[in-house]
Protein backbone atom coordinates (compact mmCIF):
# COMPACT_ATOMS: atom_id res chain seq x y z
CA UNK A 1 0.00 0.00 0.00
CA UNK A 2 1.48 3.02 -0.92
CA UNK A 3 1.70 5.86 1.66
CA UNK A 4 -0.83 9.01 1.62
CA UNK A 5 1.85 11.25 0.34
CA UNK A 6 2.51 9.01 -2.62
CA UNK A 7 -1.48 8.33 -2.98
CA UNK A 8 -1.26 12.43 -3.02
CA UNK A 9 1.37 13.08 -5.55
CA UNK A 10 -0.76 10.91 -7.97
CA UNK A 11 -3.92 12.99 -7.79
CA UNK A 12 -1.33 16.11 -8.61
CA UNK A 13 -0.20 14.05 -11.52
CA UNK A 14 -3.89 13.38 -12.84
CA UNK A 15 -4.87 16.78 -12.06
CA UNK A 16 -2.26 18.54 -13.77
CA UNK A 17 -2.20 16.24 -16.98
CA UNK A 18 -5.86 16.73 -17.11
CA UNK A 19 -6.71 13.01 -16.68
CA UNK A 20 -9.95 12.22 -15.27
CA UNK A 21 -10.21 11.27 -11.28
CA UNK A 22 -12.38 8.47 -10.50
CA UNK A 23 -14.71 8.96 -7.38
CA UNK A 24 -15.62 5.31 -6.01
CA UNK A 25 -19.20 5.40 -3.32
CA UNK A 26 -19.53 2.48 -1.93
CA UNK A 27 -23.06 2.30 -0.99
CA UNK A 28 -25.58 4.23 -2.13
CA UNK A 29 -27.67 5.35 0.70
CA UNK A 30 -28.62 8.58 1.56
CA UNK A 31 -24.80 10.03 2.71
CA UNK A 32 -23.72 7.81 -0.55
CA UNK A 33 -26.54 10.09 -2.65
CA UNK A 34 -26.10 13.36 -1.09
CA UNK A 35 -22.42 12.36 -1.44
CA UNK A 36 -23.25 12.19 -5.18
CA UNK A 37 -25.45 15.18 -5.51
CA UNK A 38 -22.84 17.12 -4.16
CA UNK A 39 -19.53 16.22 -6.23
CA UNK A 40 -22.17 16.42 -9.18
CA UNK A 41 -23.03 19.84 -8.44
CA UNK A 42 -19.12 20.97 -8.73
CA UNK A 43 -19.81 20.65 -12.73
CA UNK A 44 -16.56 19.56 -13.06
CA UNK A 45 -15.79 17.73 -16.09
CA UNK A 46 -12.46 16.51 -15.09
CA UNK A 47 -14.58 13.95 -12.33
CA UNK A 48 -15.85 10.71 -12.93
CA UNK A 49 -18.06 9.23 -10.04
CA UNK A 50 -19.01 5.39 -9.86
CA UNK A 51 -21.22 4.45 -7.27
CA UNK A 52 -20.76 0.74 -6.55
CA UNK A 53 -23.58 -1.67 -4.80
CA UNK A 54 -25.05 -4.80 -5.46
CA UNK A 55 -28.53 -3.32 -6.73
CA UNK A 56 -27.69 -1.51 -10.18
CA UNK A 57 -31.31 -0.73 -10.91
CA UNK A 58 -32.33 0.82 -7.73
CA UNK A 59 -28.70 2.83 -8.02
CA UNK A 60 -30.01 3.81 -11.48
CA UNK A 61 -33.10 5.00 -10.09
CA UNK A 62 -31.21 7.40 -7.70
CA UNK A 63 -28.63 8.24 -10.23
CA UNK A 64 -31.11 9.40 -12.63
CA UNK A 65 -32.82 11.96 -10.33
CA UNK A 66 -29.57 13.32 -9.27
CA UNK A 67 -28.52 13.49 -12.82
CA UNK A 68 -31.77 15.07 -13.61
CA UNK A 69 -32.53 17.59 -11.18
CA UNK A 70 -28.54 18.74 -11.55
CA UNK A 71 -29.38 19.11 -15.73
CA UNK A 72 -32.26 21.56 -14.46
CA UNK A 73 -29.54 23.23 -12.49
CA UNK A 74 -27.11 23.32 -15.15
CA UNK A 75 -24.43 21.39 -13.25
CA UNK A 76 -24.23 18.30 -14.88
CA UNK A 77 -20.75 18.15 -16.03
CA UNK A 78 -19.09 15.25 -14.46
CA UNK A 79 -19.61 11.44 -15.82
CA UNK A 80 -21.40 8.92 -13.43
CA UNK A 81 -21.06 5.21 -14.08
CA UNK A 82 -22.95 2.68 -12.02
CA UNK A 83 -21.17 -0.69 -10.97
CA UNK A 84 -23.98 -3.02 -9.59
CA UNK A 85 -23.56 -7.01 -8.67
CA UNK A 86 -20.84 -6.01 -5.93
CA UNK A 87 -21.66 -7.61 -2.66
CA UNK A 88 -19.55 -5.62 0.20
CA UNK A 89 -19.86 -8.60 2.66
CA UNK A 90 -17.62 -11.05 -0.19
CA UNK A 91 -13.64 -9.69 -0.54
CA UNK A 92 -13.65 -10.64 -4.63
CA UNK A 93 -16.30 -9.16 -5.71
CA UNK A 94 -15.51 -6.10 -4.11
CA UNK A 95 -11.69 -6.67 -5.26
CA UNK A 96 -12.97 -7.25 -9.05
CA UNK A 97 -15.29 -3.77 -9.02
CA UNK A 98 -11.63 -1.81 -7.87
CA UNK A 99 -10.34 -3.78 -10.84
CA UNK A 100 -12.66 -2.86 -13.29
CA UNK A 101 -13.51 1.18 -11.65
CA UNK A 102 -9.66 1.88 -10.92
CA UNK A 103 -11.03 4.70 -8.59
CA UNK A 104 -8.46 7.42 -7.30
CA UNK A 105 -10.68 8.14 -4.57
CA UNK A 106 -12.97 5.29 -2.62
CA UNK A 107 -15.64 6.54 0.12
CA UNK A 108 -17.47 3.46 2.00
CA UNK A 109 -20.39 4.62 3.17
CA UNK A 110 -21.71 1.13 3.48
CA UNK A 111 -23.92 0.28 6.64
CA UNK A 112 -23.74 -3.06 7.54
CA UNK A 113 -27.50 -2.66 9.29
CA UNK A 114 -28.88 -0.41 7.01
CA UNK A 115 -31.87 2.50 7.95
CA UNK A 116 -30.85 2.65 11.86
CA UNK A 117 -28.75 5.58 13.14
CA UNK A 118 -27.63 3.18 15.99
CA UNK A 119 -26.90 5.87 18.17
CA UNK A 120 -31.07 6.40 18.75
CA UNK A 121 -30.64 3.29 21.15
CA UNK A 122 -27.43 3.30 22.49
CA UNK A 123 -27.46 7.40 23.59
CA UNK A 124 -30.27 7.07 25.95
CA UNK A 125 -29.14 3.70 27.31
CA UNK A 126 -25.47 3.51 27.60
CA UNK A 127 -24.44 7.68 26.47
CA UNK A 128 -21.70 6.02 24.46
CA UNK A 129 -21.32 5.01 20.99
CA UNK A 130 -18.30 2.47 20.51
CA UNK A 131 -20.36 -0.31 21.42
CA UNK A 132 -21.37 -0.17 17.50
CA UNK A 133 -17.77 -0.61 16.59
CA UNK A 134 -17.62 -4.06 15.60
CA UNK A 135 -20.48 -3.50 13.40
CA UNK A 136 -18.89 -0.25 12.17
CA UNK A 137 -15.64 -2.25 10.67
CA UNK A 138 -16.95 -5.24 9.12
CA UNK A 139 -17.70 -3.71 5.76
CA UNK A 140 -14.84 -1.58 5.32
CA UNK A 141 -12.87 -4.25 6.74
CA UNK A 142 -14.06 -6.44 3.48
CA UNK A 143 -13.08 -3.05 0.71
CA UNK A 144 -9.38 -2.82 2.28
CA UNK A 145 -8.47 -6.30 1.98
CA UNK A 146 -9.93 -6.09 -1.54
CA UNK A 147 -7.71 -2.65 -1.95
CA UNK A 148 -5.23 -4.38 -0.89
CA UNK A 149 -5.63 -7.36 -3.30
CA UNK A 150 -6.38 -5.44 -5.99
CA UNK A 151 -3.50 -3.18 -5.69
CA UNK A 152 -5.45 -0.27 -5.28
CA UNK A 153 -3.73 3.02 -4.68
CA UNK A 154 -6.78 5.13 -4.01
CA UNK A 155 -7.27 7.95 -1.79
CA UNK A 156 -9.65 6.28 0.92
CA UNK A 157 -12.53 7.85 3.35
CA UNK A 158 -14.12 5.77 6.05
CA UNK A 159 -17.56 7.10 7.37
CA UNK A 160 -18.94 4.78 10.19
CA UNK A 161 -17.01 5.20 13.58
CA UNK A 162 -13.89 6.14 12.01
CA UNK A 163 -12.08 7.25 15.36
CA UNK A 164 -11.86 3.42 16.47
CA UNK A 165 -12.34 1.77 13.23
CA UNK A 166 -9.42 2.84 11.16
CA UNK A 167 -6.91 2.35 14.27
CA UNK A 168 -8.34 -1.25 14.68
CA UNK A 169 -7.53 -2.00 11.23
CA UNK A 170 -4.19 -0.37 11.84
CA UNK A 171 -3.16 -2.58 14.69
CA UNK A 172 -3.75 -5.44 13.10
CA UNK A 173 -1.66 -5.01 10.40
CA UNK A 174 -4.12 -4.62 8.02
CA UNK A 175 -4.26 -2.14 4.91
CA UNK A 176 -6.30 1.38 6.65
CA UNK A 177 -8.39 3.64 5.29
CA UNK A 178 -6.36 7.22 4.54
CA UNK A 179 -9.12 9.27 6.49
CA UNK A 180 -12.34 9.35 8.51
CA UNK A 181 -15.41 11.39 7.78
CA UNK A 182 -17.75 13.16 9.96
CA UNK A 183 -17.31 14.11 14.19
CA UNK A 184 -15.27 17.09 14.13
CA UNK A 185 -16.93 18.49 10.89
CA UNK A 186 -20.39 18.71 12.08
CA UNK A 187 -19.16 21.02 15.07
CA UNK A 188 -16.68 23.19 13.30
CA UNK A 189 -19.67 25.01 11.76
CA UNK A 190 -21.54 25.38 15.20
CA UNK A 191 -18.90 26.77 16.18
CA UNK A 192 -18.70 29.23 13.65
CA UNK A 193 -22.03 30.63 13.81
CA UNK A 194 -21.32 31.44 17.42
CA UNK A 195 -18.76 33.48 16.68
CA UNK A 196 -20.06 35.00 13.70
CA UNK A 197 -22.59 36.43 15.52
CA UNK A 198 -20.63 37.39 18.89
CA UNK A 199 -17.96 38.99 16.93
CA UNK A 200 -20.02 40.49 14.40
CA UNK A 201 -18.48 38.56 11.46
CA UNK A 202 -19.97 37.97 8.10
CA UNK A 203 -17.67 35.46 6.21
CA UNK A 204 -18.10 32.22 8.39
CA UNK A 205 -14.67 31.49 5.64
CA UNK A 206 -12.62 34.19 7.75
CA UNK A 207 -12.88 31.86 10.63
CA UNK A 208 -10.23 29.25 11.29
CA UNK A 209 -10.94 26.85 13.97
CA UNK A 210 -8.95 23.83 15.21
CA UNK A 211 -10.10 21.60 17.33
CA UNK A 212 -9.45 18.35 19.05
CA UNK A 213 -11.60 15.56 20.42
CA UNK A 214 -13.28 12.26 19.35
CA UNK A 215 -16.52 10.89 18.50
CA UNK A 216 -18.17 11.07 21.78
CA UNK A 217 -17.74 15.17 22.06
CA UNK A 218 -19.38 15.55 18.87
CA UNK A 219 -22.72 13.73 20.03
CA UNK A 220 -22.35 15.35 24.05
CA UNK A 221 -21.49 19.14 22.40
CA UNK A 222 -24.28 19.05 19.86
CA UNK A 223 -27.09 17.60 21.91
CA UNK A 224 -26.16 18.96 25.33
CA UNK A 225 -23.50 21.57 24.69
CA UNK A 226 -21.16 20.44 27.77
CA UNK A 227 -17.82 18.48 27.36
CA UNK A 228 -18.84 16.29 30.31
CA UNK A 229 -15.58 17.71 32.72
CA UNK A 230 -12.95 16.96 29.91
CA UNK A 231 -10.23 19.97 28.54
CA UNK A 232 -10.66 19.95 24.63
CA UNK A 233 -7.94 21.29 22.61
CA UNK A 234 -10.01 24.39 20.91
CA UNK A 235 -7.98 27.38 18.90
CA UNK A 236 -10.33 29.95 17.15
CA UNK A 237 -8.94 32.68 15.24
CA UNK A 238 -10.21 35.28 12.93
CA UNK A 239 -7.54 36.59 9.68
CA UNK A 240 -5.27 34.86 11.16
CA UNK A 241 -5.42 36.42 14.63
CA UNK A 242 -6.33 34.38 18.06
CA UNK A 243 -9.47 35.27 19.50
CA UNK A 244 -9.97 35.06 23.58
CA UNK A 245 -13.45 33.18 23.74
CA UNK A 246 -14.54 31.14 26.91
CA UNK A 247 -14.74 27.48 25.34
CA UNK A 248 -17.93 27.02 27.85
CA UNK A 249 -19.88 29.60 26.17
CA UNK A 250 -19.04 27.94 22.68
CA UNK A 251 -19.85 24.33 23.49
CA UNK A 252 -22.86 25.38 25.12
CA UNK A 253 -23.45 27.39 21.81
CA UNK A 254 -22.97 24.44 19.77
CA UNK A 255 -26.19 22.75 21.10
CA UNK A 256 -28.78 23.52 18.36
CA UNK A 257 -31.58 21.90 17.49
CA UNK A 258 -31.69 20.05 14.18
CA UNK A 259 -33.70 16.85 12.82
CA UNK A 260 -33.05 13.31 13.78
CA UNK A 261 -33.88 11.20 10.74
CA UNK A 262 -31.56 10.64 7.49
CA UNK A 263 -31.42 14.52 7.27
CA UNK A 264 -28.71 14.23 9.67
CA UNK A 265 -26.59 12.55 7.23
CA UNK A 266 -25.98 15.67 4.76
CA UNK A 267 -23.62 16.26 7.70
CA UNK A 268 -21.50 13.13 6.88
CA UNK A 269 -21.65 13.51 2.92
CA UNK A 270 -20.48 16.83 3.45
CA UNK A 271 -17.55 15.79 5.35
CA UNK A 272 -16.82 12.91 2.65
CA UNK A 273 -16.98 15.92 0.11
CA UNK A 274 -14.86 18.57 2.08
CA UNK A 275 -11.55 15.59 2.37
CA UNK A 276 -12.27 14.97 -1.83
CA UNK A 277 -12.68 18.91 -2.41
CA UNK A 278 -10.11 19.90 0.17
CA UNK A 279 -7.17 17.54 -1.58
CA UNK A 280 -8.19 18.58 -5.51
CA UNK A 281 -8.87 22.24 -4.79
CA UNK A 282 -5.30 22.36 -2.51
CA UNK A 283 -3.11 20.92 -5.75
CA UNK A 284 -5.03 22.72 -8.51
CA UNK A 285 -4.52 26.31 -5.92
CA UNK A 286 -1.25 24.81 -4.95
CA UNK A 287 -2.45 26.10 -1.64
CA UNK A 288 -3.11 24.65 1.91
CA UNK A 289 -6.24 23.30 3.15
CA UNK A 290 -6.84 22.47 7.04
CA UNK A 291 -9.19 20.02 7.31
CA UNK A 292 -10.78 17.56 10.27
CA UNK A 293 -10.80 14.28 10.44
CA UNK A 294 -11.23 10.83 12.42
CA UNK A 295 -8.76 7.92 12.49
CA UNK A 296 -6.49 9.14 10.44
CA UNK A 297 -3.23 7.82 9.87
CA UNK A 298 -4.42 4.98 12.55
CA UNK A 299 -4.66 7.29 15.25
CA UNK A 300 -7.79 6.64 17.73
CA UNK A 301 -10.16 10.21 17.40
CA UNK A 302 -9.78 12.91 15.68
CA UNK A 303 -7.38 15.47 14.38
CA UNK A 304 -6.41 18.67 12.54
CA UNK A 305 -5.31 17.73 9.13
CA UNK A 306 -3.42 19.81 6.67
CA UNK A 307 -3.15 19.27 2.90
CA UNK A 308 0.08 20.94 1.59
CA UNK A 309 0.15 21.18 -2.39
CA UNK A 310 2.09 24.82 -2.12
CA UNK A 311 5.76 23.10 -2.50
CA UNK A 312 7.29 20.41 -5.28
CA UNK A 313 5.68 17.51 -3.67
CA UNK A 314 1.75 17.63 -2.06
CA UNK A 315 2.16 16.54 1.68
CA UNK A 316 -0.18 15.40 4.46
CA UNK A 317 -0.12 15.11 7.95
CA UNK A 318 -1.41 16.20 10.95
CA UNK A 319 -1.42 19.68 12.02
CA UNK A 320 1.20 20.82 14.49
CA UNK A 321 -0.49 23.33 16.56
CA UNK A 322 -0.78 21.10 19.59
CA UNK A 323 1.51 18.75 20.42
CA UNK A 324 0.81 15.42 19.10
CA UNK A 325 1.27 13.44 22.09
CA UNK A 326 -1.51 16.34 23.85
CA UNK A 327 -3.73 15.36 21.13
CA UNK A 328 -3.44 11.67 21.44
CA UNK A 329 -3.94 12.17 25.56
CA UNK A 330 -7.15 14.08 25.04
CA UNK A 331 -8.84 11.64 22.34
CA UNK A 332 -7.94 8.90 24.48
CA UNK A 333 -9.59 10.43 27.38
CA UNK A 334 -12.93 11.93 25.07
CA UNK A 335 -12.82 8.18 23.56
CA UNK A 336 -13.40 6.35 27.25
CA UNK A 337 -16.11 8.41 27.69
CA UNK A 338 -17.90 6.82 24.39
CA UNK A 339 -17.30 2.91 25.80
CA UNK A 340 -13.53 2.45 24.06
CA UNK A 341 -10.67 1.98 26.61
CA UNK A 342 -8.10 1.41 23.67
CA UNK A 343 -7.61 -0.68 20.16
CA UNK A 344 -4.45 -1.99 20.29
CA UNK A 345 -2.74 -5.58 18.88
CA UNK A 346 -5.64 -6.05 16.24
CA UNK A 347 -8.41 -5.79 19.30
CA UNK A 348 -10.70 -3.58 20.61
CA UNK A 349 -11.06 -2.91 24.18
CA UNK A 350 -14.10 -1.54 25.49
CA UNK A 351 -14.24 0.16 29.13
CA UNK A 352 -15.48 -2.15 32.38
CA UNK A 353 -18.45 0.68 32.58
CA UNK A 354 -19.67 -0.20 28.91
CA UNK A 355 -19.59 -3.97 29.42
CA UNK A 356 -21.27 -3.42 32.42
CA UNK A 357 -23.89 -0.90 31.37
CA UNK A 358 -25.07 -3.37 28.40
CA UNK A 359 -25.15 -6.24 31.09
CA UNK A 360 -27.60 -3.72 33.39
CA UNK A 361 -29.27 -2.32 30.24
CA UNK A 362 -29.95 -4.85 27.87
CA UNK A 363 -29.21 -8.48 29.24
CA UNK A 364 -26.21 -8.85 26.72
CA UNK A 365 -23.05 -9.95 27.52
CA UNK A 366 -19.95 -8.37 25.45
CA UNK A 367 -16.84 -9.43 25.45
CA UNK A 368 -13.96 -6.92 27.39
CA UNK A 369 -11.42 -7.94 24.26
CA UNK A 370 -12.64 -8.39 20.73
CA UNK A 371 -10.09 -9.23 18.14
CA UNK A 372 -10.74 -8.67 15.14
CA UNK A 373 -11.01 -12.05 14.22
CA UNK A 374 -14.24 -11.99 16.49
CA UNK A 375 -15.69 -9.10 15.30
CA UNK A 376 -17.98 -10.54 13.03
CA UNK A 377 -19.18 -12.61 16.16
CA UNK A 378 -19.81 -9.39 18.40
CA UNK A 379 -21.79 -7.61 15.75
CA UNK A 380 -23.90 -10.56 15.49
CA UNK A 381 -24.42 -10.40 19.57
CA UNK A 382 -25.17 -6.83 19.27
CA UNK A 383 -28.00 -7.58 16.14
CA UNK A 384 -29.60 -10.18 17.83
CA UNK A 385 -29.51 -8.90 21.68
CA UNK A 386 -30.45 -5.28 21.57
CA UNK A 387 -30.73 -3.91 17.53
CA UNK A 388 -33.73 -6.55 17.08
CA UNK A 389 -35.01 -6.35 20.68
CA UNK A 390 -35.21 -2.50 20.36
CA UNK A 391 -37.24 -2.66 17.23
CA UNK A 392 -39.65 -4.91 18.66
CA UNK A 393 -40.74 -2.40 21.46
Amino acid sequence: MKTLNEKLNLIRKKLDGGEKITIAIFGLGSVGCYLLDYLVSLADPQLRIAVVGRNADKMQQDVNIIRTAATIRRQMRSEIVVCGGCDFKDVKSIEAALRKIKPDFIVNSSRLYAGLKYGTISWSNLRAYGIWTPMSLLLGKNIMEAYDAAGCNAISINTSYSDAVIPWLKSAGMAYFDFGSGNLNHLIPRIKFYVAQKEGIENLNDIDITLVASHFHDVVISKEGHTEGEKLLLNIRYKGKELDIDPDEVFKACSISMPTDQKRNMMNASSNFDIIYSIISAIRNRTCIKIHTPGVDGNIGGYPFIIDATGQDVKGYISDEYPLELMHQVNRKSIYHDGIENVTDGKLIYTDELVEKVKTRFGVDIPKEVPISEAETVAQILINGIILPSQQK
